[in-house]
């Protein structure tokens, strides 16, 4: 590709640059009349840089101090935590939101036109953060039709754990070996999920396999005194032991306690110890799988 230049120009140019040397040269004047008349305008911009941080700093402080109260303000109303976390958040973006146009007017550019331009350039951001706002929206469903509360242990698909913060687009989790989950709002308040700890009170079921030979009489009697003698177990709820299966290499036997929401894994933890020790010491004994292999020659 050829690369074709007006000569004419160019030398036009050089003449004209030549030109404004020589000038400056015999009138030394004029570029300290420049630079003076430079010098107004750096000081005047470096003030409003200083103004603007100054602004900034007091904001921020007024911010964190605004939010503080509004937390403060519905925890005395007894607030859910999730709903104190979600309405700090937003309020304390859009002040920050606000501090930022200030900031921009100390500059000469005006609120209106910051916003204007910001309401033009809506859509398009629209667009492109449709996923984000739709966790906000899920957000507000979230604290709106309360599916769950922080403090809540909630299972979503393969994952679980106990809330402890619903911000703005996200909900966090925390599992029992101290992970923290992160959960897009969208994707909670669009699937379904079981809350673990909502109720009160939870059964507990375990199923336990005893042998053929083994007297289902006997079995059921230990296991039920072993149920109701749990000291989890709620006093009002009646213990349940039945036959579940008819399997193949045992005869499973379930059993059915109700206890209050926070005992149950410790409640569940310590019926499976103790039917164990109880069956052994009864001579009972749990069949495991076996397999026998016979060699042919």
């Amino acid at each position: 590709m050829l690369l074709t230049v007006d000569t004419t120009e160019a030398v036009e140019a050089i003449a004209e640059a030549q030109e404004n040397l020589q000038e400056v040269a015999k009138n030394p004047g004029i570029l300290r009349t420049y630079f003076q008349n430079l010098v107004p305008d750096l000081l005047n911009f470096a003030l409003q840089v200083v103004i603007a941080v100054i602004v900034y700093a007091v904001g921020a402080k007024l911010i964190g101090l605004i939010v503080k109260i509004v937390r403060k303000t519905m925890e005395r109303r007894n607030a859910d935590v999730g709903v104190i976390q979600f309405l700090s958040a937003v309020v304390k973006y859009a002040l920050y939101f606000i501090l930022i146009l200030t900031i921009l007017s100390l500059f000469g550019i005006a609120t209106t036109s910051a916003v204007a331009v910001l309401g033009s350039c809506g859509v398009a951001v629209g667009l492109a953060l449709q996923g984000s706002l739709s966790n906000f929206a899920g957000g507000v469903l979230i604290l709106l039709l309360k599916p769950f509360v922080v403090g809540d242990y909630i299972i979503e698909g393969s994952n679980e754990g106990t809330v402890y913060e619903i911000s703005i687009f996200y909900t966090k989790l925390k599992t029992v070996d101290n992970k923290m989950i992160v959960i897009p709002n969208g994707n909670l308040s669009n699937s379904s999920l079981v809350n673990v700890s909502h109720m009160d009170k939870r059964r507990v079921d375990i199923v336990v396999g005893i042998g053929y030979e083994a007297d289902i009489r006997t079995a059921k009697s230990i296991l039920y005194e072993i149920g109701r003698n749990d000291p989890a177990r709620l006093p009002e709820e009646d213990v349940v032991v039945f036959v579940d299966n008819l399997g193949a290499s045992s005869v499973d036997l379930g059993i059915r306690i109700w206890v209050k929401t926070a005992d149950y894994w410790d409640a569940k933890w310590r019926l499976m110890e103790n039917i164990k020790y109880a069956l052994d010491e009864n001579h009972i004994s749990i069949p495991y799988q076996q397999i026998d292999v016979q060699i042919k020659q």
